[in-house]
């Protein structure tokens, strides 16, 4: 089974090559795409399946075992995060392929479309499997040069400004990473996670804060928590709906990934808990508020994709494996719900013809399948019972009131408070954009331009274009996805449970990394 671990990376890679090959054959090219994708989610559920019986999985790339070779580790977090993220990457490829099909690839050309998607595919699982740092940073890098071919789809002014921000912000998170493993290096001679795990505890408290701040500042860029978060509202409402959609339910988690191995394997000390919840509820709010303030649909998704990551790092902060488990159950949910928003959100730009509320209205009644695959990510979003958002906060805020501390208390009052004040931008988005008609709705907003702010970049409205089946069925199945983690929530957040409590204690993954393999 430990085969299985590399090809995550490897098919995506191999897929890219084959997709550049057959660059003037579309049709080949999308069924490469589309086949890559499948095999790995079906890779991703079998080492979800293994590993929950059996324990990590551990390659050793080129036969050189660990710590001196690359290692390839493959835990229940990372077994989760592989699936997950296979699954949305591929409904959201088959909705750019709808799109591209309808609009004959005008925003996302085929030949430059499909290589990339999968390199960024394979960035994001070389991320999850990485079992050193430098390989977590090549993952990232990979991601970084995919990412930027995808968000300047088009060639648009505002797509080049914004992806010309979000490449220099994340050159700068990479260049703290960079540093923070040259550091980490030069302090225990070694790169290998489960390695630096067993000599941290041997280095000066003040060096150890000195790397884990190092470590959770480059990662926080990346997961856009407060203050490091500004790049994200304008980088990717610009870009093409497929790609907004897989920017936002997973190059941030990525990020929170990172962070989650930072403060559970190599650095477990509580030193920096407080300032992770400090972080966490300052994300939350901050966050809210810019949503609140958004007339733009796409923007206002972003800043509450800001601030729900909050939740994520509040789980983390707390220290405790009942807070990793919520967390890991809560960034799954996250990923599937927000990816399934943003697509929905392509389906209004296209019926709409545009994503201001100020400028829709009556979308229910031309197009009441539009408005009920907008409705129900959006209630889950919002953590309406029972759907899977309830339960990720519910367990969030059960394991803050079991630390019981002053600022655990206020951050649990904080995340209630968020959470009802998500529902505020996701309800007048409902009630402007599709149950009050368009009139009405014209009405009703010139009284709000003072309080709204649409999108910073100029009238966005576009002509209304036709639904392919492709799109439509790509964000059903995202929706389908979405309830069936409420349908399969208990198991799942057993599955969570069990992998928080293995990332609280190390010696399983150091023992699987340097010494017997299970």
């Amino acid at each position: 089974m430990n085969l299985l671990v590399p090809l995550v990376v490897l098919l995506p890679l191999i897929g890219a090559a084959a997709a550049l090959l057959t660059g003037r054959r579309p049709r080949l090219q999308r069924a490469v795409t589309v086949a890559t994708l499948s095999a790995v989610l079906a890779i991703g559920v079998v080492l979800v399946v293994v590993v929950d019986a059996s324990g990590p999985l551990v390659m050793d790339v080129g036969g050189w075992p660990a710590p001196f070779g690359i290692v390839l580790v493959v835990d229940r977090l990372a077994a989760l995060m592989v699936s997950v993220s296979a699954a949305v990457l591929l409904a959201v490829l088959v909705f750019a392929i709808g799109q591209g099909l309808a609009d004959n690839d005008a925003e996302t050309p085929v030949s430059i479309y499909h290589p990339s998607y999968l390199v960024l595919a394979a960035g994001v699982m070389n991320a999850f499997v990485a079992g050193d740092l430098f390989n977590l940073y090549v993952g990232f890098e990979i991601l970084l040069v995919a990412s930027y071919v995808l968000l300047t789809l088009g060639g648009t002014e505002a797509r080049i400004r914004a992806g010309t921000t979000y490449v220099v912000v994340s050159l700068l998170s990479s260049l703290l990473f960079l540093a923070a493993i040259a550091l980490i290096y030069g302090a225990t001679g070694t790169v290998n996670i489960a390695q630096i795990s067993e000599r941290v505890a041997d280095l000066p408290p003040e060096l150890q804060t000195l790397l884990h701040a190092f470590l959770l500042i480059a990662f926080g860029i990346k997961a856009a928590v407060f203050p490091l978060s500004f790049w994200l509202p304008d980088s990717y409402p610009t870009a093409p709906a497929p790609v907004t959609a897989v920017f936002a339910g997973l190059l941030t988690k990525v990020g929170i990934y990172a962070i989650i191995r930072t403060e559970t394997i190599l650095f477990p000390t509580p030193e920096l808990n407080e300032t992770l919840l400090v972080i966490a509820l300052l994300t939350l709010v901050v966050g809210i508020l810019g949503a609140i303030a958004q007339a733009d649909i796409k923007r206002m998704l972003s800043f509450t994709l800001v601030s729900h990551i909050g939740y994520m790092v509040l789980g983390v902060g707390l220290g405790t494996a009942a807070g990793v488990a919520a967390a890991v159950f809560y960034t799954m949910h996250h990923i599937v719900v927000q990816t399934t928003l943003f697509l929905a959100a392509g389906l209004v730009e296209r019926v709409g013809g545009t994503t201001s509320v100020s400028r829709l209205g009556g979308l229910l009644s031309a197009s009441p399948l539009v408005g009920a695959l907008f409705l129900i990510p959006a209630l889950n979003l919002g953590g309406i019972p029972p759907f899977s958002g309830f339960i990720g906060k519910l367990g969030l805020l059960e394991a803050a009131a079991e630390v019981g501390t002053p600022l655990a208390l206020v951050l649990l009052a904080a995340a209630v408070a968020v959470s009802l004040l998500t529902l505020y931008p996701l309800a007048r988005t409902w009630n402007l954009a599709f149950w009050r008609p368009q009139q009405e709705v014209q009405e009703y907003t010139s009284a709000l331009t003072a309080e709204l702010q649409d999108n910073p970049y100029g009238d966005t409205t576009v002509a209304t274009r036709s639904l392919s089946r492709l799109m439509v069925g790509a964000t059903i199945g995202m929706v389908t996805l979405s309830v069936a983690l409420t349908v399969l929530a208990g198991p799942l957040y057993a599955l969570a449970e069990r992998a928080g409590s293995d990332l609280q204690g190390t010696s399983r993954y150091i023992s699987s990394v340097l010494g017997d393999r299970p």
